[in-house]
C-alpha cells in the first residue's frame, strides 16, 4: 500500500483515472479470491499483498479524481469527505471482520473482500466517468515518421536500415519503456527535495504513524487484563476516534476553505477578472494550531488512562479528541499536496502515501514491544511530545510557506 500507488498515480496520468480505478479493483478481486482460498500462510500473505497493493490505487488516484473535479476554493471540503474512506477502515474492519471470523472463519473474510470489490467494480463502471483531462501518451517513439497510406490509414514509412540502425531503433524503445514504467514512477519521489512538499508529507506521516500505534494499543490493551473484552467489543471501541474523523471531515474541510478565502481577501489577492488567487499555505492557520494542540494531548490522555486502567469511557473520549484532531491534519495536509503541484494532484498524494505508510508500518510493528517494555503511559506520552513538536510544521508553513512555494513552481516550471 506504500509502494503500488507510486505506480497507479503515474499511470492515471496517462491511462486515466477511471481505468486504473478498474484495472487495480479487478486485481483486488482475483487476489481476494485467491486468499479466500489459499492452502498455506504463505500463499495468503503473497496474495494479501498484492491485493493490498491493487486496492491502494484509490489513495493516491482519489485524491487526484477530486482535484480533477472540484476548484481549490472548496476542495477542501470535498477532500475531507474523501478521506472518510481510509479512516472509517479502523471503525468497520474490526467489527466486520470480527463478527465473520467468530462465526464464520477467517476464510470468510476474504470472500467478503472479493464479493465487497466486485460490487465496487460494477459501481466504478457503470457510474463513474473519466475525470482526467487531458490524458498524456503512454510512450513516445519518435524514432520513425507516421504517413498515411492510399486508403487513408496511418502506417510507418518502409524503409531500409542497417542493423546497426535497428539496434539503436530497438535500444530507444527498451530506453522509453524502462522509463515510462520504472523511472516515471519512482521520479515522484524527488518532489521530497521541495521543503514545502517535504514538510507537509511529514507532518501527516507522523500523524498517520501515532493512529496504527494507537490502533494496536486499544487491541492489544482491551483484549487483555483487566478490560478482557471480547473481539467484537474491541472492534466497538473504534467508534469513538471514528465519530471524530466524521464530524472533522463534515466541519474542518469547509473551515479551511473559509480560512483561505478569508486570508486571500486579507491580503487583497484577486486577479484581472476580480476572482481571489486562493495558496495552499493559507489552510494552515488556526485550525491546525488548534488540531496540532488537540491529537498530541489525546494520545497523552489515552496513554495514562489505559496505564491505570480506569473505566472505558475515559480512553473512549480521549480516542474521540484523538480522531477529531488527526483527521484536521490529514484533510488539510493532502488538499494543500494536492494544490501545490496541480497538474500532477495524484503524484504529490502518491508520495504522502508511500511515505506515511512507510511511518504506519514502523508504528504497527514497534507498538506491542514498546507496550510490554515501557507501558502505555510513557509510550504515548513520548508520542505526544514528538506529535507536540512537529506541530512546529504549521508556524513554519506560515512564516516561509510562500517562498517556499515559489521556489517550487519557478523550479516544475523552468
Amino acid at each position: 500500500m506504500s509502494i503500488f500507488p507510486l505506480w497507479w498515480s503515474s499511470f492515471s496520468e496517462t491511462l486515466g483515472r477511471r481505468s486504473i480505478y478498474l484495472i487495480s479493483f479487478a486485481l483486488f478481486v482475483v487476489f481476494s479470491v485467491i486468499s479466500a482460498v489459499s492452502t498455506s500462510i504463505g500463499m495468503l500473505i503473497v496474495m494479501r499483498v498484492l491485493g493490498g497493493g491493487a486496492a491502494a490505487s484509490v489513495q493516491a488516484v482519489g485524491a487526484g479524481t477530486i482535484a480533477d473535479i472540484w476548484e481549490s476554493r472548496e476542495r477542501g471540503r470535498a477532500m475531507g469527505i474523501f478521506y472518510l474512506g481510509p479512516l472509517m477502515g479502523p471503525l468497520l474492519a474490526p467489527i466486520i471482520g470480527g463478527l465473520l471470523c467468530q462465526n464464520l472463519g477467517w476464510r470468510s473474510t476474504m470472500w467478503f473482500l472479493a464479493i465487497y470489490g466486485g460490487l465496487l467494480w460494477l459501481v466504478l463502471c457503470f457510474c463513474l466517468p473519466e475525470t482526467l483531462r487531458a490524458k498524456k501518451p503512454l510512450i513516445t517513439d519518435t524514432t520513425l515518421p507516421i504517413q498515411n497510406d492510399d486508403k487513408g490509414n496511418k502506417r510507418p514509412p518502409l524503409t531500409r536500415v542497417s542493423t546497426r540502425q535497428s539496434v539503436q531503433q530497438k535500444a530507444q524503445t527498451f530506453a522509453s519503456v524502462f522509463k515510462r514504467f520504472i523511472i516515471d514512477p519512482l521520479s515522484v519521489l524527488a518532489y521530497l527535495r521541495f521543503p514545502a512538499v517535504a514538510i507537509t508529507v511529514y507532518y501527516a506521516s507522523i500523524t498517520f504513524g501515532s493512529l496504527y500505534v494507537l490502533n494496536i494499543s486499544v487491541q492489544q490493551t482491551f483484549s487483555s487484563t483487566p478490560y478482557n473484552f471480547s473481539t467484537t467489543i474491541v472492534g466497538l471501541l473504534y467508534i469513538p476516534s471514528s465519530l471524530g474523523y466524521i464530524i472533522a471531515s463534515v466541519i474542518g474541510g469547509k473551515w479551511s476553505d473559509t480560512i483561505m478565502h478569508r486570508e486571500a481577501r486579507r491580503a487583497n489577492r484577486y486577479d484581472v477578472n476580480g476572482k481571489l488567487i486562493l495558496i495552499p499555505e493559507d489552510r494552515m492557520r488556526e485550525n491546525a494550531y488548534l488540531a496540532a494542540a488537540i491529537y498530541p494531548a489525546a494520545l497523552i490522555w489515552y496513554g495514562w488512562a489505559v496505564k491505570y486502567h480506569l473505566y472505558w469511557v475515559v480512553p473512549a473520549v480521549a480516542n474521540f479528541f484523538f480522531g477529531l484532531g488527526s483527521m484536521v491534519i490529514f484533510s488539510v495536509s493532502t488538499t494543500m499536496l494536492t494544490e501545490f503541484m496541480p497538474k500532477r494532484s495524484s503524484s504529490g498524494v502518491a508520495v504522502n502515501n508511500f511515505i506515511r505508510n512507510i511511518f504506519s508500518c514502523v508504528g504497527g510493528i514497534v507498538a506491542s514491544p514498546l507496550i510490554d517494555a515501557i507501558g502505555d503511559g510513557w509510550l504515548f506520552t513520548g508520542l505526544g511530545v514528538i506529535a507536540l513538536c512537529s506541530g512546529s510544521v504549521v508556524w513554519a508553513m506560515r512564516r516561509y510557506g510562500p517562498r517556499w512555494r515559489e521556489q517550487m513552481d519557478r523550479a516544475l516550471n523552468s
